[in-house]
């Protein structure tokens, strides 16, 4: 499931993170509140209440933490934490490197807190990082390089596996880009950083490394930005969708709508091969709000589908956007495929939107100038960018950078990039445009069929006139809650996600 996020002091909506540069930036335009420590102590004092707020209670002991500190300005937020836990009477040390933040170092040691630097003997150092109930990661920074110094390895080394680890900003020794996770980095059960959200912590390459997610505002001027740039300041690098936003954005018929400006999906799907496929699109497409479903496809699917999903209208017709590819196998001789196909290299040849998948994907030989969202796992992601570029790419080296290989596959194809995994990332093609990344779905959903349902979602909202990119998003949150709303916790059949469907959207629609 996502990782959970809490904002202190504001309202969840759609989260928004920002590069180091940006950040910097933002800090520097602060002026007199970075140079006079306002940043920093906003910052402290956020951090030290969550910290105090991890600490065991009704023990009747203070509780016990500890810093591990840095050279840099995120070491000076770990400090002066500290400095305000001591004052409140818990048990407080840091372990620090060679340079800190003179004035962090200061206001630990006015406030009585035990101080150990690099010249204290490892055992101790491992002694008291591992009677701490809470750690706080202070090594690193948004502007440190990937990995971790040396001495600050043992540090790590030595916590109990029972503390609660809390990273301040970012997890040290982590890319602070969210390009890649290290082995040596910093592993926390809680990130709390600071004014907003960086790629690190939403990308699927760090994620997992950040645990929770706490945003404590300190006042930066990018803080609830959105995607409107028209007072200069910079869009964000990376973007996610909360269940609070679905009302928002879903596409809800007025009274003066009828099923033709509702919007009609085209589904090419299925074939002799594959005849489950079809059922799924069509119908988590009716499920979620098409106003008509066409369906084109071969005798046996075309019985299928007539059965049970009755809504569905059948043959080529008037359509607002299409769905190409769940279950098509382009390279079939059956009765009926080659009509089919002509359909499918219609609508790729068409100006309507077009939703790619499965299938579908080998019909597309170069950039489509139409609006055009591709949907491939990491194999089919690969297999495309060896067969468009002509240079060998394996699943693992997509797998290994999922964002890399998805912008290469939008530049390739002028399309958005929907690329699945444990969290969806959506990639539109022009340069700097921000990234979307949705991590709703449980592992559950990981079961054949799963793709052909979201591929049905996906096609209703490219009918309602939404921006593919936008689609992508909504629609991988909307698949991914309505497949743990089908069995919560549990293992889940990709129809049983269809049946969910209109139930998950009115409770959406309605928080």
């Amino acid at each position: 499931m996502a990782v959970g996020v809490r904002r202190i002091g504001s309202v969840v909506g759609v989260i928004t993170s920002f590069t180091p540069a940006q950040v910097r930036a933002a800090e520097e335009r602060s002026g007199e509140e970075l140079r006079s420590g306002e940043l920093m102590r906003r910052a402290a004092e956020g951090l030290a209440g969550v910290v105090a707020a991890r600490l065991p209670e009704g023990t009747g002991e203070p509780g016990r933490v500890v810093g591990l500190v840095g050279p840099g300005n995120n070491g000076g937020d770990v400090l002066h934490a500290l400095a305000r836990l001591a004052a409140d009477g818990h048990d407080v040390a840091a372990v620090r490197t060679a340079t800190a933040h003179e004035g962090g170092v200061d206001a630990l040691r006015r406030a009585g807190g035990v101080l150990l630097g690099e010249d204290a003997g490892p055992d101790e150092v491992a002694e008291l990082i591992g009677e701490a109930d809470v750690v706080v990661d202070g090594i690193l920074g948004i502007g440190g390089r990937p990995g971790l110094p040396e001495v600050a390895r043992a540090w790590v080394a030595a916590i109990d596996e029972d503390a609660w680890v809390v990273a301040a900003d970012v997890p040290s020794g982590h890319d602070p880009d969210g390009s890649a996770l290290h082995a040596d980095g910093v592993f926390a059960d809680e990130t709390v950083t600071f004014g907003v959200p960086k790629p690190v912590h939403l990308l699927p390459a760090t994620s997992a490394a950040c645990g929770v997610l706490t945003v404590v505002p300190i006042g930066l001027d990018l803080e609830d930005e959105d995607e409107d740039e028209a007072d200069g300041r910079p869009a964000p690098a990376v973007r996610r969708l909360t269940r609070d936003d679905v009302a928002a954005v879903w596409p809800v018929p007025g009274p003066e709508d009828d099923k033709y400006t509702r919007g009609v999906v085209g589904v090419v799907a299925g074939g002799e091969g594959y005849t489950g496929a079809p059922l799924l699109t069509t119908g988590a497409a009716v499920a979620s709000g098409a106003g008509m479903v066409r369906y084109v496809g071969t005798p046996t699917p075309e019985a299928l589908v007539r059965a049970a999903v009755p809504e569905a209208v059948h043959g080529d017709g008037r359509v607002q956007a299409w769905v190409v590819g769940p279950g098509l196998d382009v390279a079939s001789s059956a009765a009926g495929s080659a009509a089919q196909l002509d359909v499918a290299r219609a609508a790729l040849a068409s100006d309507l939107p077009v939703v790619l998948d499965a299938g579908g994907l080998d019909l597309l030989d170069g950039p489509r100038s139409a609006p055009t969202l591709l949907t491939p796992h990491a194999g089919e992601c690969a297999r495309m960018l060896s067969r468009l570029e002509g240079d060998e790419v394996s699943a693992e080296e997509v797998v290994a950078d999922r964002l890399g290989h998805a912008r290469r596959l939008a530049r390739a194809t002028g399309a958005v990039v929907l690329l699945k995994g444990s969290a969806t990332l959506v990639v539109p093609p022009e340069e700097g445009a921000p990234v979307w990344v949705q991590a709703d779905a449980p592992a559950w959903l990981a079961t054949a069929g799963s793709g052909d349902v979201l591929a049905g979602i996906l096609g209703t909202l490219a009918a309602a006139g939404l921006p593919l990119d936008l689609a992508g998003a909504l629609g991988a949150l909307v698949h991914g809650v309505a497949g743990d709303d089908a069995n919560p916790w549990g293992p889940v059949r990709a129809s049983a996600i269809v049946d969910r469907l209109p139930a998950t959207i009115a409770a959406l629609l309605t928080r």
